[in-house]
């Protein structure tokens, strides 16, 4: 016997990728519900050769679930998670509603599967911010050889981690401009089509903006407190996958060989890191994929101990989707959960 599962958020850019990794991916489940909002009563999504529609969040009866995956955005999920938790159904929520709970787990499977087990005290698991999965995919196998002291990040953000309208926004100032069509901003403070905007979420006190924030705060709870990281968060023209050039400062001595072979070695990743034209990964490669690809591996001389890279993934799957699903699996793979009857 399998498991019911809710998909919460089910017609969004991430509830929809859900739903065919879900597929994919093979994951037991005999029953899957896709759910939304009142306004998306019957709305058709795709699950496998199977076609689903959706059913209303605030009548829909959770307890029959033994998951439920929420995509629906922080407010919802601040609103809801804590009732679907309590009718017996364990939420996994993607939105930054739980993630600095301490009752609540903040996981990466690749990095910190142990921490699943620490669901039971409200039943919620957290998936952290898209930007922070793809890091500490790559950060971890190295933490754990070679001692993180600081980490620099700067990320190239696509806009489908903006949501639907971000991506439409970025299709027709492109075409707008072609036609000399002024472009407008709307989802965005100034035109993405052609341009980078150092700016996501809104600004916290000290200058740096609630992205930067929650990379901090989470490279921390799920890797090591220990860790200092400071990140420049940027908006790209991409409508699909985030980069990040990363440089990173170690206590012990790791070369770019050594460092390689360890992340080679590691769950999730994929290193492509060949010095000539054409020999790393960029965005438009890694749509669609499951692995976070490591590139441009090199010694930094401007500190003891320091190491570049460049990371690249699909956000709307390891950086969200994919990692719900990873998380809904590490607990059945570890008999954690009690089925709903």
């Amino acid at each position: 016997m399998g498991y019911s599962i809710a998909i919460v958020g089910a017609t969004g850019n991430v509830g929809r990728e859900m739903l065919e990794i879900l597929s994919e991916r093979e994951f037991p489940a005999d029953e899957v519900y896709p759910i939304a909002s009142r306004r998306s009563i019957g709305v058709e999504v795709s699950y496998g050769d199977a076609t689903l529609k959706c059913q209303d969040l605030e009548q829909f009866d959770f307890s029959k679930c033994d998951f439920a995956l929420m995509s629906a955005g922080g407010a919802v999920s601040k609103d809801w998670s804590p009732k679907i938790a309590a009718s017996g159904c364990l939420v996994i929520d993607n939105s930054s509603a739980w993630r600095y709970d301490q009752d609540v787990p903040l996981v990466v499977p690749e990095v910190n599967a142990d921490a699943v087990a620490g669901f039971a005290k409200k039943n919620i698991i957290a998936n952290p911010n898209c930007s922070t999965a793809q890091l500490v995919v790559a950060l971890k196998p190295l933490h754990d050889v070679a001692t993180i002291k600081r980490v620099v990040v700067a990320t190239y953000q696509s806009v489908s981690g903006a949501g639907k309208e971000a991506m439409e926004e970025l299709w027709h100032q492109t075409k707008g401009i072609f036609v000399t069509d002024p472009p407008e901003p709307e989802r965005f403070t100034k035109q993405i089509a052609f341009n980078v905007i150092p700016h996501i979420d809104v600004f916290m006190e000290d200058g740096s903006t609630k992205e930067e924030w929650k990379m901090v705060a989470e490279v921390k709870k799920i890797m090591d407190p220990k860790i200092k990281l400071t990140a420049t968060c940027v908006r790209v023209p991409v409508f699909v996958g985030h980069s990040e050039a990363v440089n990173i400062e170690f206590e012990s001595p790791i070369t770019a060989d050594e460092a390689r072979d360890v992340l080679r070695q590691a769950p999730g990743l994929l290193v492509v890191d060949k010095q000539e034209d054409g020999g790393y990964v960029t965005p438009v490669e890694c749509v669609g994929d499951f692995a976070t690809f490591v590139s441009r591996v090199r010694e930094d001389a401007t500190v003891e101990n320091g190491l570049s890279l460049w990371v690249v993934s699909d956000n709307l799957r390891k950086g969200a989707a994919l990692n719900t699903v990873q998380i809904a699996e590490t607990v059945i793979n570890r008999n954690l959960l009690q089925k709903a009857a």
